[in-house]
């Protein structure tokens, strides 16, 4: 008989089910291994697919001259960024896209309606005690306009949500297809968006996209919620914009991350902020593993797998 495939599996607690679902793929042998170790074993170096753990990516980076048989690295991140410019071109690399489309949706809407009803100042009135009836102004969702800036799985989830509410969405990715707009356009139709929602990659195309001038072409009081990776955004820019009070912002991501504890964006009365924690809800690790034991699976059939990504 061949020898079974072997997957390095992540051993810290937030992994454990990954170890069932990846092993009950035929032919392969789950090996766990320590992603903050610094020299791997001789029963893990000869492994075929390694899969790093979700949080903290990266940590096994320095793991990858180690494996001389490496053939697939397999994420369970929708984006590939932390990865892409270490693991070689000639080794396959896949995200788990689509795995977070329900969560991170989910978490968008949350954050639109908590900023258009006003929730974080209905709270500090609760805070206080006062029955601030007429001290604030609610806003609605029906008739609005949203500008979704990646159109990948997460961001066709929100589209399809937010018209639950009677929000129009325009759907921005790199290149145009269909419906879809290219990026190319973007200078053009972010003016009349009420809500821009990111939720594109990080790319070298989308690092620091929104700046000081897609900022400015936002409306007033317009809405910017960053699900994607917080380099996209210009930090300073929207710090500026959020101090004038022009705009206002919902973001699970920032640049720096984690944002320390002294930062502005903290004392912004016009922004809500989560610690990256939007896919953060029971049973997304699993999904993320039986998204990648898809990929797995369709690698040792010999295709290619659906979520390969450029890179190297």
């Amino acid at each position: 008989m061949p020898a079974e495939v072997k997957i390095l599996v992540s051993d810290e607690t937030d992994d454990v089910v990954g170890h069932s679902v990846v092993g009950s793929l035929p032919g392969v042998e789950v090996v766990p291994y320590d992603p903050n170790v610094a020299e791997l074993t001789s029963g893990q170096s000869d492994a075929a697919v390694l899969l790093p753990p979700y949080r903290g990516s990266h940590r096994p980076i320095r793991l990858l001259a180690q494996l001389g048989s490496l053939r697939m690295v397999q994420l369970l991140s929708a984006g590939a960024d932390e990865w892409s410019r270490d693991v070689p071109s000639e080794i396959v690399l896949a995200t788990a896209r689509g795995a977070h489309a329900g969560p991170v949706s989910e978490w968008v809407l949350s954050a639109v309606l908590t900023q258009f009803r006003q929730w974080p100042a209905l709270i500090r009135f609760q805070d206080k005690g006062m029955w601030a009836h007429r001290q604030f102004e609610a806003d609605t969702l029906a008739g609005k306009k949203a500008l979704v800036v990646g159109a990948g799985a997460i961001g066709g989830e929100v589209a399809r949500r937010l018209k639950v509410f009677g929000v129009e969405s325009t759907l921005v990715a790199s290149r145009g297809r269909g419906d879809v707009l290219g990026a190319e356009a973007l200078p053009e139709i972010v003016s009349g968006h009420a809500i821009v929602v990111i939720t594109a990659p990080l790319t070298e195309a989308t690092r620091g996209l929104v700046g000081p001038r897609f900022l400015k072409l936002m409306d007033d009081n317009a809405l910017l919620v960053n699900a994607g990776r917080g380099q996209i955004v210009d930090t300073d820019a929207l710090l500026a914009e959020l101090a004038s009070g022009r705009l206002r912002a919902a973001l699970d991501v920032t640049d720096p991350e984690p944002l320390p504890d002294d930062h502005p964006l903290w004392a912004q009365r016009g922004a809500v902020i989560s610690p990256h924690s939007a896919r953060t809800v029971p049973g997304t690790n699993r999904l993320c593993y039986e998204v990648a034991a898809q990929q797995v699976a369709a690698f040792l059939r010999g295709e290619q797998p659906s979520n390969a990504v450029q890179h190297g």
